[in-house]
């Protein structure tokens, strides 16, 4: 098939989860002989086009840029426009079997290729605003959700990526059950099999010898709970003093969660690093000794994989997809959401217990080995794709 891929992000240009879920589908859907092309925004010194892994990759120049305006829903819009008009080039010169949206932010260019090209159009959505901020509380968030709603109206099939996400979605659509399919994320596990001869030189930037590496990677929003892993960091400590956190991601929240940091008198014991490069991420993991995921709402999880594919034990919040993806005492620990003294005990389970560690860290890997592999999720969607076809009446098309 030729497959128009929307999304607002795509790597470089990584803001949150979906630029990495779009790469990899995109890549595992050209590997088994699709025809791709992602339409995204542009990024700075980034070509506007690349054909990278069998994925066409098209960049659209969007005016104002993001940094010359303070109304986002604008910028949106001007963005969406410019990927219609991309889109309408690539469709005259050959049609397009199918367009997938991923979120809101593209659902304008999308729902427009659907109806005015007839494009056969399927939606992702990785999370909802009213998750996001436990409900609906002003303009831009009413707006948002009445977006998502009429993706989720126009796409002949909508994906999400939990079990969780699906109750989600139905509930706050009003979406027939029989309209949604649940594929899972997942990553390229072989990413951390590298060698890796400084690994101890490379680990001293972060932490002493003697130090046990607490890892949480994230954005710096009140959701993805770093301020919950900063509280419990003193319990951990009072307990466990070779214990040292770091904390790796950017944020406007950031501040707000390195003063809680000070005024707990635990500054030494926290390194914010800020954002951090893929490769120096990969190499964080391989160095790490469990891997924090607090999230408040937390659609799916995939850094809780991150941590599962490296191996290492995974402490998470029992909520959204998290729930979904670790089985507690099994393929890692699940805590109560926002709750520091819980998300103490289950990091301490892993300091305390090396060889529990091991074992947690060993399951984790099979699972995601076996269950999260990009392979299976692209015949997952391709699956959609092709009935998503048969309800728009179209013949699947012959490679």
């Amino acid at each position: 098939m030729r497959i128009c891929m929307l999304s607002w992000e795509y790597p470089p240009r990584i803001v949150g989860g979906i630029a990495r879920h779009v790469e990899e589908i995109s890549e595992a859907l050209a590997s088994q002989g699709h025809e791709i092309h992602v339409i995204t925004a542009d990024h700075p010194n980034t070509a506007e086009y690349e054909h990278r892994k069998g994925v066409h990759i098209h960049r659209v120049k969007n005016q104002p840029s993001q940094d010359q305006t303070t109304d986002f829903t604008t910028w949106i819009m001007h963005l969406n426009i410019g990927m219609l008009q991309q889109a309408i080039r690539l469709h005259q010169h050959q049609p397009f079997d199918m367009v997938h949206a991923h979120d809101w932010l593209v659902g304008q260019a999308a729902i427009t290729m659907k109806q005015s090209l007839g494009v056969p159009m399927t939606a992702t959505i990785h999370a909802t605003e009213a998750g996001r901020n436990h409900g609906i509380h002003n303009k831009i968030q009413s707006y948002i959700n009445q977006q998502e709603w009429l993706l989720t109206y126009e796409a002949f099939r909508v994906i999400v990526c939990s079990d969780y996400m699906r109750r989600e979605v139905q509930h706050n659509f009003a979406l027939p059950a029989d309209k949604v399919d649940i594929i899972p994320n997942g990553i390229d596990y072989s990413k951390f099999a590298f060698d890796f001869p400084n690994g101890l030189e490379f680990r001293r930037r972060f932490a002493m010898d003697h130090e046990k590496i607490v890892l949480f990677v994230g954005r710096m929003v009140p959701e993805k709970g770093a301020q919950v892993l900063v509280e419990a960091a003193p319990k951990i400590l009072a307990q466990y003093r070779d214990a040292k956190f770091v904390i790796v991601g950017k944020g406007g929240f950031l501040p707000e969660i390195k003063a809680r940091a000070a005024a707990l008198g635990i500054k030494n014991k926290i390194l914010f690093t800020g954002y951090v490069d893929d490769a120096a991420l990969l190499r964080l993991y391989r160095v790490a000794d469990v891997d924090v995921v607090p999230s408040l709402y937390e659609p799916f999880g995939i850094v809780a994989l991150e941590g599962m594919g490296a191996k290492l034990p995974t402490v998470v919040a029992e909520t959204g997809g998290l729930a979904e993806i670790v089985d507690h005492t099994r393929t890692g620990i699940t805590t109560y959401p926002g709750d520091a003294k819980s998300l103490a005990w289950g990091v301490l389970e892993v300091l305390k217990n090396p060889e529990y560690a091991h074992y947690l860290g060993q399951n984790a890997f099979h699972k995601v080995e076996h269950v999260y592999n990009w392979q299976n999720i692209a015949r997952a969607t391709t699956g959609v794709y092709e009935r998503v076809l048969h309800q728009a009446g179209r013949a699947l098309p012959v490679a």
